[in-house]
């Protein structure tokens, strides 16, 4: 299967989203159980900062929270139904054990906002580090790139207009 880039994602849900049913094969309307929620679990010994990083920046409030495991949720603006992530730490006792410490690589969480000039003002007053700088993506994004204590890149987008054209030779048939 091919990769899907992940500014792509709101491009690519909209074009399923109008599809028919009549496209969907049907075992899968029919063995598919409903999902009730999908979450990363980032395993750091920096969950309470992460937490902290989280509440402080994004608005995200504690929805539960142990000496070894925090689950945030972010609330819904209007247009959906909020998010939600968590931290878990190495020593937890949850069986089986693992997995091992995220050490930052290979992830990235997407949050999209209505304002990124002005998150990413906000988030550079408040001394969050910014590893990408604020910028208008030819695909459609404005966005930046700051890193949470767990080590996670978090992807800040808001949808804009892309450049005439840009997706044009990127579509498929």
């Amino acid at each position: 299967m091919a990769h899907v880039p992940v500014f792509a994602l709101p491009l690519l849900l909209a074009s399923t989203l109008a599809l028919s049913a009549e496209t969907i094969p049907p075992a899968l309307e029919t063995s598919a159980m409903p999902v009730r929620d999908l979450y990363p679990l980032i395993t750091t010994p920096a969950l309470f900062e992460a937490r902290d990083f989280y509440r402080e920046h994004f608005g995200f409030e504690v929805a539960f929270q142990a000496s070894w495991f925090v689950y945030l949720t972010g609330g819904a603006d209007g247009e959906s139904r909020g998010t939600t992530i968590a931290f878990m730490h190495p020593d937890h006792p949850s069986t089986p054990p693992g997995p091992e410490v995220f050490d930052g690589r290979g992830m990235i969480v997407t949050i999209e906002v209505s304002d990124a000039a002005a998150t990413h003002a906000r988030l550079s007053d408040a001394g969050a580090p910014i590893v990408y700088p604020l910028t208008d993506e030819p695909w459609g994004q404005r966005r930046f790139m700051t890193r949470d204590p767990a080590g996670v890149q978090v992807d800040v987008v808001q949808q804009i207009a892309p450049e005439a054209g840009f997706w044009d030779r990127y579509m498929i048939d």
